[in-house]
């Protein structure tokens, strides 16, 4: 903080002293209105927090502040990060996390795919972390294509090391505009937003899968040097070496998100060998994956906010003998707009008993029946507990798949679980 100019030094400080009121009155944690009150001060801010650390932004539509959480703990055998790890992953968030760790010369900040140019260009970050680009929040956000060519502009104008996922072409193509990359073979469940060459708008060739090509421009899946083995939970790195994950984090969307974090910390010169005991602490981010027991019944929370996530969040669902509560809200954080629900097959929950709450419901319960999928319309989970505890006595276990807000009111709801 000292080798900041005055300026600075009083916009941080006031900006530490408004997150922490917040903190205190119950408000929030507070690092967007930190972040807020400081850049009033110091406009230029970020880009004099940033300067003489190695930071690395991690940008993606899904699994960011998870990813952004497993990077740091492996970078945390080098000496103090500063991160965001409440998921504040916009100019504001990126300010308090760098406030509040000053001395820290290393940094990971989780970045908003909509914000990731301009924070490149403030902070001239050592590494840039690119997993998956698909349709997000379609009522105030930009196509993904138009995304795509911003996240290659942006990066065509830094020396910044690229880490990116081979195997999502739209983030590719966009990582093929930087200088120097590192290519991972990551994986791509959902697919439905890249059937089309980003360069000509050809239809892309994917077979056999993870390879893709376009037949009429020539752009092709870059090659790799990590991959990622979901059969086997096991990693490559480049010298061919391979490790096991063994996560405590599940499904094929977090051994995507480790072998990223691998490949980043190898960057920084850490080992996988190194890094792995760090990665495998972790079991749950800001709540995703806790199971709380109440009443007897362990209720597992998992965090979906659009198509590719939900596709994730089936994937890793308990045997169909264990119910599911879905739930939709409709606010400013998850977007107003509710028409990417089509865009979700529901048909694999046939066969399970599937409960419906949030705000949207309605809108879901539409859904589901024409899904030709069973549901029952409540209010709150221990309503569902309660029900099923009336049912089935010896009932031990509930999944709950929630969108951003809905998730984070059932969070409230049992203590704000970590």
């Amino acid at each position: 903080m000292s080798e900041l100019p005055l300026r600075a030094q009083l916009a941080a400080a006031l900006g530490k002293g408004a997150a922490s009121l917040s903190r205190a009155t119950g408000r929030g944690d507070g690092s967007v209105i930190g972040g807020r009150i400081a850049l009033k001060v110091e406009p230029d801010l970020l880009s004099k927090l940033a300067r003489g650390r190695r930071l690395t932004l991690v940008s993606a539509t899904n699994g960011k502040t998870t990813t952004t959480r497993l990077i740091a703990s492996a970078l945390r055998q080098l000496g103090e990060i500063a991160t965001n790890e409440h998921g504040a992953n916009m100019p504001t968030g990126h300010i308090t996390a760098l406030s509040n760790r000053p001395n820290a010369r290393n940094g990971v900040l989780e970045t908003d795919e909509k914000y990731l140019p301009q924070v490149l260009r403030e902070t001239a970050p050592a590494v840039v972390v690119l997993m998956n680009l698909s349709r997000d929040q379609m009522d105030r956000a930009s196509e993904i294509n138009l995304l795509a060519k911003k996240w290659r502009d942006a990066l065509a104008m830094s020396d910044t090391h690229v880490i990116a996922n081979a195997d999502d072409p739209l983030v590719a193509w966009a990582g093929l505009g930087a200088r120097n990359a590192t290519w991972v073979s990551a994986g791509q469940r959902w697919k439905e937003d890249s059937w089309c060459c980003p360069e000509c708008g050809g239809h892309l060739k994917r077979d056999p899968d993870p390879h893709w090509e376009c037949p009429e421009c020539g752009l092709r899946r870059p090659d790799t040097t990590w991959a990622v083995n979901n059969a086997t939970d096991t990693v490559t790195d480049p010298n061919g070496q391979e490790f096991r994950l063994q996560l405590h984090l599940p499904g094929d969307a977090n051994r995507a998100n480790g072998v990223i974090a691998l490949a980043t910390a190898a960057a920084y010169g850490i080992h996988p060998e190194q890094a792995l005991p760090r990665l495998r602490e972790i079991e749950s981010v800001a709540g995703r994956y806790t199971s709380i027991v109440t009443s007897g019944v362990e209720v597992r929370l998992l965090l979906s906010k659009n198509p590719a996530g939900w596709l994730e969040s089936f994937a890793v669902l308990d045997p169909p003998r264990v119910p599911v509560i879905l739930s939709v809200n409709a606010q400013i954080p998850d977007g107003k707009d509710t028409s990417w629900l089509w865009d979700v097959d529901y048909t694999v929950l046939r066969g399970r008993r599937v409960f419906v709450m949030g705000e949207r419901r309605t809108d879901l319960a539409l859904r589901l029946e024409t899904d030709e999928v069973p549901f029952e319309v409540v209010d709150r989970v221990d309503q569902v507990i309660g029900r099923l505890k009336s049912e089935q006595p010896d009932i031990t276990k509930i999944d709950v798949i929630a969108n951003y807000t809905a998730f984070q009111q059932i969070r409230t709801a049992y203590g704000r679980v970590q």
